[in-house]
């Protein structure tokens, strides 16, 4: 059951293009790339970490808007431009002192498949490409930058009796 799963989680890992955003990716007329991130997730993932529960990143793309957004979240375990996101578990692991079985990862796209299939809890958005919703634990009702990374964090926090206190406490 999922929710055993979710009990078990001490980091939540995510992938940008797709989960933390739409996927779309623009430019302007300089070549800057600008990403638009969802507040309500920003939230969820601020509860998971008053939570005691850490939160990072792993994406393939490098982007200053990624920087900034960590940086405004205080999400410190930022692992961008990596092409094998699998490769990066050990290190996540050692930095953070938490096992993979206590790890989930949200993905939307085929590279996140590897490092979905090592974590605890494997777990895609809405949009995402059906083999990543096959491999999944849980796929959230909710598409990539528009809440699923908050329903994600609601869900876990529920799973660990955690969502009312912190609810409460914001009141």
């Amino acid at each position: 059951m999922i929710t055993d799963k979710l009990k078990q989680i001490r980091l939540l890992l995510l992938d940008v293009d797709g989960v933390l955003t739409t996927g779309d990716i623009i430019y302007n007329d300089r070549g800057e790339e600008t990403k638009v991130f969802n507040a309500k997730d920003g939230l969820g993932l601020r509860l998971l970490m008053k939570a005691g529960i850490r939160v990072g990143i792993v994406t393939g793309r490098r982007s200053e808007a990624l920087r900034h957004r960590c940086k405004n979240l205080q999400i410190d375990l930022v692992f961008d431009g990596i092409r094998e996101k699998a490769g990066t578990l050990s290190e996540i692991e050692k930095q953070s002192s938490v096992s993979s079985a206590h790890i989930a990862f949200v993905g939307d796209d085929l590279p996140d498949l590897p490092i979905m299939r090592k974590c605890g809890v494997a777990i895609a958005v809405a949009d995402a490409h059906e083999l990543v919703k096959e491999a999944a634990d849980m796929v959230t009702h909710a598409k990539g930058g528009r809440g699923a990374v908050r329903e994600t964090a609601e869900a876990i926090l529920k799973a660990q009796d955690a969502w009312d206190r912190l609810i409460h406490s914001l009141f």
